[in-house]
């Protein structure tokens, strides 16, 4: 059944912080565009058989489903065969790909799993961006989240879906930008519009940033504090070099553009407003420690 927050303010609008919550286990997406009912959980595999067998293939191999669909479009017709958008989201350079399958047979998972588009896809040179309206999830994804999907398909045509759940319905509306993974929390349009503007340019915004799925969380937060710091916004000249955690605590070193940088961070509690089933007691992460590291300086060897 889906849940909802009966008194939004606070819990949609940004007062919630929003970092360090960007899925953990998606590095791998595979995006379905099927404009059915969705069901309130792609895992029971309430679907027509061809998509769940693509849910089911997915899942085997740790890979992201998610179902799409245009903004606005309910009762658009399935054109002939299945489109699919796969993002693969690791290392240096992520990439998108997209195609339109006869059906589950015709989509090699196991080639994209390895990093090679597969013969049916062909890559994309643009980015796309999902808006989380899954009803039958939490009502208030589909309630902020539809104006804001067709808000914001006005301005970038044909590169906006909805989408099935993401994770965090807490933060509706949810914005995740592919291929990279980013995912911003409580946008309004404006604040969508700026984010995929910025990510256009390959530049991230802080503001209601939830962080790169697929990191741990106390990594994520270790980005968010090193940009908060310098400034970076890049989104590539953030990475973290190594961690180590001792109880609750994370002691990171962090790479952002050519300096490097101890940084500490724990988790910290924070009760919502609303304290709803949208929002009660979030645990997000405070900074401990920060601090920049002094390059190492050899010695030059004495000549002979």
């Amino acid at each position: 059944m889906a849940t909802g927050c009966e008194h939004p303010i606070g819990c949609h609008t940004g007062e919630v912080p929003t970092l360090a919550s960007a899925t953990v286990g998606a590095r791998l997406w595979l995006l379905i565009e099927y404009t059915g009912a969705w069901p309130s959980r792609l895992e029971n595999f309430e679907l027509p058989q061809e998509i769940s067998e693509l849910v089911r293939r997915a899942l085997e191999r740790d890979i992201r489903p998610q179902l799409i669909r245009r903004p606005g479009k309910r009762t658009r017709p399935q054109e002939q065969g299945i489109r699919v958008l796969l993002g693969h989201a690791t290392g240096e350079r992520p990439w998108l790909a997209g195609g339109v399958v006869a059906g589950p047979d015709d989509l090699d998972l196991d080639a994209f799993v390895a990093g090679v588009v597969p013969e049916s896809c062909i890559l994309e040179d643009e980015p796309v961006f999902l808006v989380c309206t899954h009803a039958k999830r939490n009502v208030c994804c589909a309630r902020i989240g539809l104006p804001l999907a067709r808000s914001l398909a006005e301005s970038l045509p044909d590169r906006v879906w909805e989408t099935s759940h993401v994770g965090g319905d807490r933060y509706a509306a949810n914005l995740v930008c592919l291929p990279h993974g980013i995912f911003y929390g409580s946008m309004s349009q404006a604040a969508a519009l700026a984010a995929a503007n910025a990510y256009r340019s390959g530049e991230i915004i802080l503001d209601r940033y939830r962080g790169r799925a697929g990191i741990p969380e106390p990594l994520q937060a270790v980005e968010h504090f090193a940009r908060a710091h310098t400034g970076e916004c890049s989104v590539g000249a953030v990475a973290v070099e190594s961690s180590r955690s001792d109880g609750d605590v994370t002691k990171a070193i962090v790479r952002c553009g050519d300096v490097r940088f101890q940084v500490v961070v724990e988790p910290s509690a924070f009760t919502a407003p609303c304290g709803t089933a949208c929002a009660e007691t979030i645990t997000t992460y405070r900074l401990v420690s920060l601090d920049r590291l002094t390059p190492v300086r050899y010695a030059t060897p004495a000549l002979a």
